[in-house]
């Protein structure tokens, strides 16, 4: 029934120009294929389209067969030989058909493709999209291309990315065959437009080239951003995914871009440089995530490095990628999050200590990436990933010179509010005391008038008296430390640092911390005793409820009461601690002060 149905609407449109079928003729024909095609019946039907007596018909209505055939050649079930017949029906249908209709409908089945035949469909129509545009496109080429991989790479982006070694291997999605079936159905483009760029003889190419650069940006940012790259020295020719990436770079050297030029950028852009070099290279075509995920590729994963000229210094190098590390970093995604940490280092890797300028320090992200540091030091989930960025946060202390050291500091402690890495800043600021009193160091911003200003910052209490001693202790131990250090380590004769030269800031830090100890200490000892009188009047015998308690502004887990008392009494532990080490301090610099003191008083008297 179908078969007739078919073959009668074709005898009735046969020799008709395609302005004279009625509406009904392309509904009938639609579905009547598409029985056909369900029946069974691929066999017969290429037979008939294959009459040259058929072939006008089937250049104006062809395009219509694309939808029935992806669907019957995708199920699972279909013996091969009839899906080898669909497969000749599509192929036959792409030769003659309409070129416009047969490029609208082959990017629909891609566009409506779901879940598992997303990737089936894209695998299936990527070759005959490729000859619809190659062969019959030639005046709307660019175009054409650029539609048909922004579809495809809008579909692509909602397959997840493999991320162990197994789960690529596996490939469950096809994401990774997709993405090396892409690279081949580019490749005549990208070649087309290599050797209009080596001619110079045909500027339409600009167009494609547009078009095939806003592709190769765009798969930087997925699927490679988030793309594992890390296999055994052993399989690297088995990730699919490291080849594809090695293909993009590929290409882009093919169309004439210049790593270097790519590389820097941003920093141009910054800098309102880029305009006056190339108007048309405008920000929205050179996305920083994609810029990043090339700089990872370069710098980590050394593709294409040897494309990139060894001529930068490694300051310069750092100065760059900056803005492409704080963009990974500020990302919460795992994946991404340590490949920026992973760039980052090797970039610190390249520069000898100490050897940094103070002056990179007016740069662009250089003082914010520290910052970013900091956050996930304090705040990510991911343990190793905590530990990755404390390591390069110290690494990156190590590189400047003495005054960026001095700098960095005075700048971390100004916008860090974290008692932990202020503590860590300051033993940081004791290390490099400690090097700049050693004998022949002629380091003026770690001694003398320098110092002082960078020493106020740091004995000093946020809000005095008040100060939450416990939330801030980590600060406090540090401050506490130094100290001691200083009056222990510089002499009152040589007073290299300044200390001595005005003890009564001292005073400033040390009265109100001792104010706030004592009443820190007296308010624990109370809950404690409160907490244990409780617990005898209310507890019963072997039972023990459960309580809450706030510590340094937080409230803390459920607990027992025994657990409560001992948390308790490991703040009054610390307590002890800070005031054992106040009172050390108080015993070295008392008898100055007094001296000082009846010195003042006697000198006033003679006036």
């Amino acid at each position: 029934m179908a078969l007739e149905e078919l073959e009668g609407v074709i005898e009735r449109c046969r020799g008709l120009p395609e302005t004279e079928f009625k509406e009904e003729d392309h509904s009938i024909f639609q579905t009547a294929a598409c029985q056909c095609l369900e029946e069974g019946h691929a066999a017969k039907l290429l037979e008939i389209l294959q009459d040259e007596k058929n072939k006008d018909f089937v250049i104006c209505m062809g395009w219509n067969f694309v939808g029935p055939i992806v669907s019957c050649a995708l199920k699972d079930e279909q013996e091969p030989e009839y899906r080898e017949n669909c497969l000749k029906i599509l192929d036959h249908v792409v030769q003659i058909s309409n070129p416009k209709e047969l490029l609208v409908g082959l990017l629909e089945q891609i566009e409506e493709a779901f879940g598992n035949n997303i990737s089936k469909t894209i695998l299936l129509l990527l070759q005959p999209l490729q000859t619809v545009i190659a062969i019959k496109m030639k005046h709307k080429k660019a175009y054409s291309v650029g539609l048909s991989l922004a579809t495809i790479q809008s579909q692509l982006s909602q397959l997840p990315v493999p991320y162990t070694t197994e789960q690529r291997k596996q490939d469950e999605y096809e994401l990774c065959k997709c993405c090396m079936a892409v690279i081949s159905f580019i490749k005549p483009f990208v070649d087309e437009v290599n050797r209009a760029t080596k001619s110079k003889q045909n500027p339409s190419c600009n167009e494609l080239k547009e078009e095939l650069l806003k592709f190769c940006m765009k798969s930087l940012e997925y699927p490679l951003l988030t793309a594992q790259l890390h296999p055994l020295t052993e399989e690297i020719e088995d990730n699919s995914l490291r080849t594809f990436a090695t293909e993009i770079l590929v290409y882009l050297l093919a169309m004439g871009e210049s790593l270097p030029v790519l590389m820097v950028h941003q920093l141009l852009q910054s800098r309102k440089i880029l305009r006056e070099i190339d108007p048309l290279k405008e920000d929205v075509k050179y996305p920083t995530n994609s810029l990043a995920s090339l700089a990872y590729l370069l710098f980590v994963q050394h593709i294409g490095i040897d494309q990139f000229p060894a001529l930068y210094s490694p300051g310069y190098v750092l100065l760059f990628n900056m803005e492409y590390i704080a963009a990974l970093i500020n990302r919460t995604e795992e994946s991404v999050l340590s490949k920026g940490l992973e760039l980052f280092e090797h970039c610190l890797l390249t520069i000898e200590d100490d050897n940094l300028s103070h002056k990179y320090l007016e740069m662009k992200n250089i003082l914010s990436v520290p910052q970013d540091l900091v956050k996930v030091m304090t705040l990510c989930p991911i343990e190793h990933l905590r530990k990755s960025s404390l390591k390069l946060f110290q690494q990156y202390i190590d590189k400047f010179d003495p005054e960026g050291k001095y700098k960095l500091f005075r700048c971390m402690l100004k916008t860090t509010q974290h008692a932990g890495v202020q503590g860590y800043i300051i033993q940081n600021l004791k290390n490099q005391i400690d090097l700049a009193l050693k004998p022949d160091n002629k380091n003026i911003w770690f001694s003398g008038p320098q110092l002082m200003p960078l020493l106020h910052a740091v004995l000093s209490l946020p809000e005095g008296a008040e100060t939450d001693l416990l939330q801030n202790s980590d600060r406090i131990m540090a401050s506490l430390n130094l100290l001691r250090y200083l009056v222990i380590r510089d002499n009152e004769w040589e007073n290299q640092t300044g200390l001595w030269t005005d003890l009564f800031w001292i005073e400033s830090f040390l009265k109100p911390l001792r104010t706030g100890l004592n009443m820190s200490r007296a308010h624990y000892e109370a809950e404690m005793r409160a907490k244990r009188e409780n617990r005898k009047i209310k507890e019963a015998p072997n039972r023990e409820t459960k309580c809450s308690l706030t510590v340094g502004g937080k409230k803390l887990p459920k607990m027992t009461t025994a657990m409560e008392l001992e948390v308790l009494q490991s703040a009054i532990y610390t307590f002890d601690v800070m005031e054992s080490i106040q009172a050390r301090i108080e015993e070295l610099i008392e008898p100055k002060i007094k001296s000082r003191a009846e010195d003042k008083n006697v000198a006033n008297e003679a006036s």
